[in-house]
């Protein structure tokens, strides 16, 4: 594409900008990514400018075309980039018009970059949206399947990083099911006020040739239209919504993977990951390192910058459109492209990780994990609660005095000295392989409770 003797803008402007300040100001080499989408809005937005009798049937044909085949060239990797045309609303138009002349001249009557851009960011994250959603879905379906394959084993669960009560492996694999879908509910949440279309509102006051606005929502599959030309320009709410979404995926995907960096330690050895998903150092020859979950985990702090990069970029700017405001692109971007990645990943690394039974059943039923269950079988008995509890910690200490690490070593007889009505059936209630098939309530941690949620899960992510 040859270079355009001037911008769009540049009639006003004395003389030609300097390389510095060009190089400066360009938003072209990130807001390519737009292309697709400022095209389709240029389509939907010429379509209605012949319906209403603006343009001729004849330049919507040239238009159409001109811009299906700069489409063409874009997907192919054959359209020059021009950094001089600052960025991709401006290159496409300016292609267009070096291909089609005159009529590639009137795509821009009613409308203004900053209508342009703020349809064209909207529709990119439409996009997202739905990536992310199904990206998301994925994940979620590889946790079920690791919870179906494996997840009847017995594990202990934590509280403060100590080992709290028994539950079945699949259980901690269904706790990140039920975060993922809080994830999907904000980004379709999200997705209201992102498919709202601002085309119409102009540069700032709207404008005084008989558009129609709601023909050109309605082609671009947008249910809605702005409401003030001021707002229409100048909201990135929907931008800082979709960056605090994003942070909270990643921060979704950080607790797993701390979750997981711990238990691939010789220290717990709880679940061994594929190899293709691990490295090696380049001194000590026996490492297997954990990269790609430590990655999922740092590039977390990344996202959250940008959420607080947008909110500090919008803080401070009046009313409307200002430049400040070619910097959300830059910045939604990168949350996004991390948190893409990263669930991409974290789907193949949870379908290719082996839960380690046996290595956890060595020291399951070390920790007292049984003890509320302990203190559970005392209410049956008709022992209130909170003395229960102070039995049961009793019977504990006692279990330190004596160096044992399970409850189940003590002697009916120690037991009683403390309640005279624990029995001898209190040792078919201790033990994590017990406590998992006594689990009572819905949403528990146990075997039946597990089954249930496989159902569930199974047939919602159909």
């Amino acid at each position: 594409m040859a270079k355009s003797a001037q911008k769009s803008w540049q009639a006003r402007i004395g003389e030609a900008q300097d390389a510095l300040a060009i190089s400066f100001v360009e938003s072209l080499s990130f807001d390519y990514r737009l292309a697709k989408h400022d095209i389709a809005g240029s389509i939907a937005h010429a379509t209605m400018l012949a319906d209403v009798g603006l343009i001729s049937k004849a330049d919507l044909a040239a238009i159409k075309r001109g811009l299906a085949a700069i489409l063409a060239d874009i997907n192919a990797g054959k359209f020059k980039y021009d950094i001089t045309q600052e960025d991709i609303h401006m290159a496409v138009e300016a292609s267009l018009i070096e291909r089609i002349g005159e009529p590639g001249r009137r795509l821009h009557t009613a409308r203004s970059r900053n209508d342009q851009v703020a349809l064209d960011i909207r529709l990119w994250c439409r996009e997202a949206i739905a990536i992310l959603m199904t990206k998301v879905t994925d994940l979620q379906r590889a946790f079920v399947a690791f919870a179906a394959e494996q997840g009847t084993s017995p594990m202990p669960s934590f509280t403060h990083l100590q080992r709290a009560q028994p539950i079945t492996a699949g259980h901690e694999a269904m706790a990140y099911v039920e975060m993922l879908e809080r994830d999907k509910q904000r980004l379709a949440d999200c997705l209201k006020r992102v498919n709202i279309s601002p085309l119409g509102a102009g540069a700032v006051g709207g404008t005084t040739l008989p558009i129609d606005r709601r023909k050109t929502a309605k082609l671009l599959k947008m249910p809605a239209i702005t409401g003030n030309s001021l707002d229409s320009i100048s909201d990135r709410d929907f931008l800082c919504e979709l960056a605090f979404d994003l942070s909270m995926i990643a921060m979704h995907l950080s607790r797993w993977a701390e979750q997981w960096i711990l238990y691939v330690t010789t220290e717990f050895g709880f679940i061994k990951i594929a190899d293709r998903f691990t490295t090696g150092s380049s001194m000590m020859p026996q490492k297997r390192n954990p990269d790609m979950l430590e990655l999922i985990r740092g590039k977390t702090g990344g996202v959250y910058g940008q959420l607080l990069g947008l909110l500090t970029m919008m803080k401070g700017q009046p009313l409307a459109y200002n430049r400040d405001m070619q910097e959300d692109k830059r910045l939604i971007f990168f949350a996004y492209d991390q948190v893409e990645a990263s669930l991409t990943i974290a789907a193949a690394m949870v379908l290719h990780t082996k839960l380690q039974p046996a290595r956890i059943a060595e020291r399951l039923d070390e920790g007292f994990a049984d003890a509320t269950v302990m203190a559970e079988y005392l209410v049956k008995k008709g022992v209130a609660f909170r003395t229960a509890h102070h039995i049961v910690g009793s019977l504990v200490a006692e279990c330190d005095k004596r160096g044992f690490t399970r409850l189940s070593q003590l002697d009916l007889a120690v037991m009683q000295a403390k309640c005279d009505r624990i029995g001898k059936d209190i040792y078919g209630v201790l033990g994590a392989a017990k406590v998992i098939a006594a689990y009572q309530s819905e949403g528990a941690g146990g075997l039946k409770q597990l089954r249930q949620q496989i159902a569930h899960w199974q047939k919602t992510l159909r």
